[in-house]
């Protein structure tokens, strides 16, 4: 069950209730805000043809504050924050979005308007939690508003891609320390995206059947799975870019979030954290990841692209991070000092 409030500045805000829970109305928000200025904007790189975000209004946006002014925990007397009540899982629009809906601006081929919007969903209210120690019920509730969200985020004119993720860790370059992601509405669909539709849909034309399934048939039965469900498989990818990567991979073919039965959901909320948690378990404490649901675009590539999420992270020992270095900043090839066989090895066997 969801529950639509406003914030002070007129900013949506949606609570999503846990099975069992009793939904309460949003309280009001008392603060007061100036209203939310977006002047972001869209240039295309005539080097590249892609589309690059220029918001420089995000400079102002909060930055590792202290717990005790955390924006993200629920409010309480004295300390008015994002969030006016305690919550289980709470979406709302972001006061610092790379992209909004109503930015002004003309469309020409090179310069638009960055028009689409940004939201942060909220896992918990508690501050020191994880997505790895949710349980089975929370982690159903996120997914449910992951996928309410990209319905309705893709029902909005200027948006061609969904795009739900979790940045955690300050390794990863995360401000707010509480546990959260967030979801962009892009006005394009992104250059990574482009990418693999363009090969998926010469897989599908060439054989007739969707790449990812081809994928999964063969790493199903090799040596870089490292947990499995009924629904499910997670597994090391074969050309892995970064030291520790895994992609969950549902069986059946769905272009995207909605498109999950809800024994899919269920099953995605009992395997996923105990991914998370073998991924902590690699260097005995917290792994800083990124956590990117890879989706079909909105009105293109439903047949050919296939569900998946990808969670990777810098950390390539217990005490080095890779840095991204000339070839894979100058020229997109990436190298890899650790094999995805030994890795899922290494992930299959911790303790978690």
């Amino acid at each position: 069950m969801v529950r639509r409030g406003t914030l002070a500045d007129g900013r949506e805000i949606f609570h999503y209730f846990d099975v069992g829970s009793t939904p309460v109305p949003p309280a009001p928000d008392l603060r007061e805000l100036p209203p939310v200025r977006v002047e972001s904007e869209i240039r295309r790189d005539p080097l590249t043809g892609q589309w690059v975000a220029i918001a420089a209004h995000r400079q102002a946006r909060t930055y590792r504050p202290p717990a005790d002014l955390c924006p993200l925990c629920p409010s309480r007397p004295g300390s008015a924050t994002e969030v006016p009540t305690s919550y289980d899982v709470v979406v709302f629009e972001n006061r610092f979005p790379t992209f909004a809906p109503d930015v002004p601006g003309e469309v020409s081929p090179s310069r638009a308007p960055g028009r689409g919007r940004c939201e942060v969903v909220c896992f918990t209210p508690e501050h020191d939690g994880s997505f790895a120690r949710l349980g089975p019920v929370r982690v159903r509730t996120v997914m449910e508003a992951w996928a309410d969200r990209t319905s309705a985020l893709g029902a909005l004119p200027d948006v061609a891609q969904v795009f739900p993720f979790e940045n955690r860790g300050a390794e990863i370059g995360v401000t707010l320390s509480h546990p959260h992601g967030q979801i962009y509405a892009y006005p394009f669909v992104t250059p990574r995206t482009e990418q693999m539709l363009s090969v998926a849909e010469d897989h599908l034309a060439s054989t007739g059947r969707p790449l990812m399934g081809d994928v999964l048939a063969v790493e199903r039965n090799g040596p870089r799975v490292i947990a499995e469900s009924p629904y499910w498989t997670a597994f090391v990818p074969v050309a892995a870019r970064w030291p520790v990567e895994v992609h969950v991979v549902p069986r059946r073919h769905v272009p995207d979030l909605p498109a999950l039965s809800a024994e899919e959901r269920a099953d995605f909320a009992e395997l996923y954290p105990a991914v998370l948690r073998r991924l902590d378990a690699l260097y005995d404490k917290p792994l800083p990841y990124i956590a990117a649901w890879h989706q079909a675009p909105v009105r293109v590539g439903h047949d050919a692209l296939w569900l998946f999420l990808e969670v990777f992270s810098v950390r390539r020992a217990a005490d080095k991070l890779k840095y991204l270095a000339g070839s894979e900043s100058g020229m997109g090839v990436w190298i890899n000092d650790a094999t995805p066989e030994d890795v899922a090895r290494r992930l299959r066997e911790v303790h978690n």
